[in-house]
């Protein structure tokens, strides 16, 4: 098991909310961090047929049999009971008592207004593995073929198992909670989305492509936001002089499914498709490492209308990243970070991340880092040592 970075607070200190995809090891995380904590997992049909049908009985158990005040309560999949939830605030208002509530879609607890608990819980967001976790045994191509899921990272039978995973999650998480009235069509729309990950969305195109309304496509990309199966990257809206272009980019949690979905088989570099999976591995490490470090920098991209891009920007302008799957950088991969410093001098520092050997800087201050340093450089702190918006979280020490 590799130990991961983000750092859970300590047993019974706080209330908070542990979201993320299927399979990206919460509740290993969990059991690691709270070895002695109470667990109700509803998973458990007895768990969940008990909770679900009268959750007060949480309340009434609690107050029968009262628990050490320092050991902390978890409720795996919060989500399937979200009544549950008022029954926690009472118990957060009245009692000392501290949850963990942990969860893999966010979709049911939001559409039906169920109580977020005003405020009183912190939030976290488990992402898959990176690289930093993995410590020696990370491996680029590995990652970019085979994705963050720590089981498939590690599995020879990743293939099949990428597959079941789609499959599972079409029949559970969609069939099961009834959010689609087509299946087959919205099975035809992941494989239009994937084909677009990473890149702003035409959603007349993909509605096209799978024989649905705008309008349903949209709803589609809810549907996987709610479930964190994805994200929007947004653009970068502040402008000094140029025009910027303003809709967002839409990223899949994880290369690998990505790939399933799209139907790449082995990416080779040198290729487009493997430039595409490497600039999505650059945003799953920055944004691994931001949610390790507090939560509290936006991440978006800036493009000019000209079409000139720079791929990803932390915060205000304290760090612009190009990721380019080649070896050789030359001035025409570096044209788009000048134009932003350009446009916004203050930006403190550039980088470009990329396959080769070796970091150099050139003479304007850009610095070309290898995948490995910049890995090395941006869980260290380096990148972003000299802002005014230090990182103060620490995460979890690599694995040795």
């Amino acid at each position: 098991m590799y130990r991961r970075a983000l750092v859970l607070p300590k047993s019974g200190t706080e209330n908070f909310f542990l979201w993320g995809p299927r399979q990206s090891g919460k509740t290993t995380l969990l059991r690691a961090s709270y070895p002695d904590a109470l667990w109700i997992d509803f998973l458990k049909q007895d768990d969940y047929a008990r909770y679900a049908v009268r959750p007060e009985l949480l309340r009434l158990e609690l107050n029968e049999n009262p628990i050490d005040r320092c050991r902390q309560i978890i409720i795996d999949e919060v989500q399937k009971v979200p009544e549950l939830l008022d029954e926690i605030h009472w118990m957060i208002e009245n009692f000392t008592y501290k949850f963990a509530l942990c969860g893999s879609s966010a979709r049911k607890v939001r559409r039906g207004k169920a109580n977020l608990l005003g405020g009183r819980a912190l939030r976290y967001e488990l992402r898959g593995i990176n690289a930093y976790e993995l410590g020696e045994d990370f491996d680029l191509d590995r990652m970019l073929n085979r994705g963050y899921l720590p089981e498939i990272y590690g599995s020879d039978q990743y293939l099949r198992q990428l597959r079941a995973y789609v499959s599972d999650y079409l029949k559970e998480e969609i069939a099961a909670e009834g959010l689609v009235r087509s299946l087959p069509a919205f099975a035809g729309f992941l494989e239009a989305a994937a084909l677009s990950d990473g890149s702003t969305i035409n959603y007349t195109s993909i509605g096209r492509d799978c024989g649905v309304s705008n309008n349903t496509v949209k709803g589609y990309f809810q549907i996987l936001e709610d479930t964190l199966l994805g994200r929007w990257l947004p653009a970068y809206r502040k402008r000094a002089k140029r025009r910027v272009l303003r809709a967002p980019k839409f990223y899949f949690f994880d290369v690998g499914i990505v790939n399933h979905l799209a139907g790449r088989m082995a990416l080779r570099r040198g290729s487009d498709q493997y430039g595409h999976a490497f600039e999505h591995w650059v945003y799953h490490e920055l944004s691994s490492y931001l949610e390790c470090a507090g939560g509290i920098l936006p991440i978006t991209f800036w493009r000019l209308s000209t079409g000139h891009e720079v791929d990803f920007v932390v915060g205000h302008m304290l760090l612009a990243v190009e990721a380019k799957g080649s070896a050789r950088i030359n001035s025409r991969h570096l044209k788009a970070l000048r134009l932003l410093k350009e446009e916004h001098p203050h930006i403190r520092c550039r980088v470009v991340v990329c396959l080769d050997t070796k970091p150099w800087r050139t003479d304007d201050g850009i610095d070309v880092l290898p995948a490995r340093e910049f890995v090395r450089r941006l869980w260290s702190g380096d990148l972003m040592a000299d802002t005014d918006q230090a990182l103060t979280a620490s995460p979890a020490p690599p694995p040795q």
